[in-house]
């Protein structure tokens, strides 16, 4: 049987005052738009509808933003410090051995110099091993292919961050 009721997390979601949800949307994407429309289209009656509205405003985005949401994520390998998501979700990287670390700077340094930007991948779950192996294989794409992998991973990331933010109590 399903619950029609709106989860805790998401109700307190939903009323929270502009500036404190823009600053909750920030933390789980840097791209200003992809806030602004999820912003826009609260009340959210199911967490389907708000990754709904996720997924929609992912795949709206510019160039510009995803250049804006990619910023907000640290190299693999190296998450922010002090920050809990990023340690959490590359938490694949903490027990690497140090030649892993090291090639996994070397990609990611070739990576950056390539297309101009950190290498993003939705890290959640993922070895060192398959960080690595992933990097290797989209090295070789074209920028329009990468930015379309990007977005991808993007839209799996967030949905990720906002499971967290609507599954709190």
């Amino acid at each position: 049987m399903t619950s029609t009721s709106t989860p805790p997390g998401l109700a307190r979601f939903n009323v929270l005052e502009e500036h404190a949800a823009l600053a909750v949307l920030h933390e789980a994407c840097a791209s200003r738009a992809w806030a602004a429309q999820l912003l826009g289209a609260r009340p959210y009656a199911t967490v389907e509808a708000l990754y709904a509205a996720s997924d929609a405003a992912m795949a709206g985005l510019s160039a510009e933003d995803l250049a804006e949401a990619m910023a907000g994520h640290p190299p693999i390998g190296r998450p922010k410090p002090g920050d809990p998501a990023s340690a959490r979700e590359q938490r694949g990287m903490a027990g690497a051995s140090e030649d892993l670390k090291a090639e996994m700077l070397e990609l990611n340094l070739a990576y950056q110099d390539w297309f101009g930007h950190v290498f993003l991948i939705c890290a959640t779950g993922k070895t060192g091993e398959q960080m690595r192996d992933a990097v290797k294989e989209r090295i070789g794409n074209s920028p329009e292919q990468e930015r379309e992998i990007v977005r991808t991973e993007l839209g799996e990331i967030n949905r990720i961050r906002l499971a967290r933010i609507v599954e709190e109590d």
